[in-house]
């Protein structure tokens, strides 16, 4: 998934302080999403909770959106990523993924979509559409369209560590991942490793991202060397007293060695952590970099490939995305970076 705000802000993510505010122990803080309309030819709002200004990472987490449950065909054209894995979580609904490193599949919930795109990358995102017969969509549209089917999911951003983001771009799929049933609770390890289970997803950072259902009270094992996030998803947890719907990701510090909470039921909801991060990080648009001049490079090396043919395109900085070309008719294209800001990029504290 790519960052589609027609003016995308700077952000400039200091290193964690792990001395004091945050990461200097454990805490509960609530931090609000808020609505992106995305727009384009995808016309989806998402809901953005991580960066925040105050709150620009969790571990090496550094982006985090939700998106659906709606009726919209996912239609993400050819788009650059550079210093950073994509990680794509979808709860409803399949999607299917193509990207310059030759990938062409499709994602369903349950499996985990990994891209590391090191010094460079490029891909695209299009729902999959049912295909059903005449006789069925006559039923269901008057005008004689199917009717579009229910997306939901997560798209989560990884900072590379400095040594790693000029990595060669790599792209892997997993659609079996380890479970995890405790007292009251299921879970799901997508990444790192969880009540000592380890995913088989590569990542570069201590980090874990897990799906857990649970009901009732509940004792999860946490690493007291990282920091600690919940969003939930579908119900509601009380954690120390505080009742935590949907919506706001829940901060929730380090040093501890387990998070105790009661879940309704039907509870839902992603942990996530990670040692805290102790790199600057600069993000604009879907780069992540270090500098200005390094997110200025990413996007004139993307604007250069604009116009030029498949084989010319294909030796470039991020490669070719296969099945955008003239013939694709409503997949052909890609997306433009849109201008820098007329100022140099600059650093927001954490706070």
């Amino acid at each position: 998934m790519t960052n589609l705000e027609v003016s995308p802000r700077e952000q400039i993510c200091p290193p964690a302080d792990i001395g004091e505010g945050l990461g200097a122990g454990p805490c509960l803080q609530l931090w609000p999403a808020r609505e992106v309309p995305l727009g384009g030819v995808r016309a989806m709002n998402v809901q953005r909770t991580l960066p925040q200004r105050g709150l620009p990472t969790v571990g090496a987490w550094c982006f985090l959106d939700s998106f659906g449950p709606d009726r919209v065909a996912m239609s993400v054209l050819p788009h650059p990523h550079t210093g950073l894995q994509t990680v794509t979580w979808p709860l409803i609904g399949t999607i299917r993924h193509r990207d310059s490193v030759g990938s062409d599949v499709i994602v369903r919930p349950g499996e985990l979509n990994i891209m590391t795109a090191g010094h460079g990358i490029s891909h695209s995102e299009f729902a999959v559409l049912p295909q059903p017969s005449p006789a069925t969509v006559q039923e269901e549209m008057p005008d004689g369209g199917p009717e579009l089917p229910l997306q939901r999911g997560l798209q989560f951003w990884v900072a590379l560590p400095d040594s790693e983001r000029d990595r060669v771009p790599a792209f892997e799929q997993h659609r079996e991942l380890p479970t995890i049933e405790g007292k009251g609770y299921v879970a799901t390890v997508m990444v790192g490793t969880f009540a000592g289970s380890t995913s088989p997803a590569t990542m570069y950072s201590p980090i874990i991202g897990a799906d857990v259902t649970a009901q009732g009270p509940v004792r999860l094992p946490l690493n007291p060397e990282f920091e600690h996030a919940v969003l939930v998803l579908d119900g509601s947890v009380v954690l120390e007293d505080q009742h935590v719907t949907p919506g706001p990701l829940c901060y929730l510090g380090t040093r501890r060695d387990f998070l105790d909470l009661d879940a309704a039921a039907g509870t839902r909801f992603i942990l996530l952590g990670g040692e805290p991060f102790q790199e600057e990080l600069l993000m604009w648009w879907n780069f992540v970099g270090r500098t200005h001049e390094d997110v200025a490079l990413a996007r004139e090396d993307w604007e250069a490939q604009a116009g030029l043919g498949e084989n010319s395109v294909e030796a470039g900085r991020f490669g070719v995305v296969r099945g955008h070309g003239p013939e694709a008719g409503a997949e052909a294209g890609r997306i433009p970076a849109p201008p820098l800001p007329g100022v140099r990029l600059r650093p927001r504290t954490r706070s």
